[in-house]
């Protein structure tokens, strides 16, 4: 068994039926690996972060995107997340009523606002911080540096594809004449952004 091999119980326990003909391997399945291993490192799963802050993992992310690159725009956020402006705007909300974040004047437009966290934002971000880069070091000792540099260049290629077939089919879907949900609307202005 090499390192990257699931467990052998789990192996053992998750049989592909036999009721259908051509069962979906989801153990062989990369993008459904990618999603279990991202519900495993969820922020808000992780016993050592909620000891500090009882929000949920769409405030965490909003407020470690905040006090990475603030001052930050929402819309910025949710590019940057992949995540839709209406799960960013909720989260915002949230964060602002707990007196995590504080809204500032953008200087080249009367309307938008930058996002910056509070003093109080700042220590939980300190201590959420703390936490996740040592959960990072430990995950890390199961990769060399070289697999490290490799996974983040194929997890670029695939989150870039990802994008582009989703683009590309919502953009089909425009030019069929049907009306574009937001968060599908969003998907190609995040599209046609990281083209330019």
């Amino acid at each position: 068994m090499n390192k990257f091999d699931l467990p052998p119980a789990r192996k053992r326990y998750f049989k592909l039926t036999e009721r259908l003909r051509d069962p979906l391997d989801l153990m062989a399945h990369v993008p459904f690996r990618i999603a279990t291993a991202s519900n495993l490192l969820a922020l808000n799963r992780d016993l050592n972060v909620r000891q500090y802050v009882d929000l949920d993992v769409r405030e965490m992310r909003v407020l470690i995107n905040i006090g990475s690159y603030m001052p930050i725009k929402s819309a910025d956020i949710a590019y940057q997340s992949r995540m839709d402006s209406y799960t960013v705007s909720r989260a915002v909300k949230a964060l602002r009523k707990a007196d995590l974040i504080d809204f500032e004047p953008v200087p080249t437009s009367k309307r938008a606002k930058n996002l910056v966290l509070t003093t109080e934002g700042e220590v939980v971000y300190s201590k959420i911080i703390a936490v996740i880069e040592s959960r990072a070091n430990l995950l890390d000792e199961v990769l060399s540096e070289q697999e490290k540099a490799q996974l983040c260049d194929m997890l670029a290629r695939i989150e870039s594809k990802a994008e582009q077939l989703m683009a590309q089919y919502a953009l089909d879907q425009q030019q069929q004449g049907l009306e574009l949900p937001a968060d599908q609307k969003e998907l190609i202005r995040w599209y046609r952004k990281g083209s330019q």
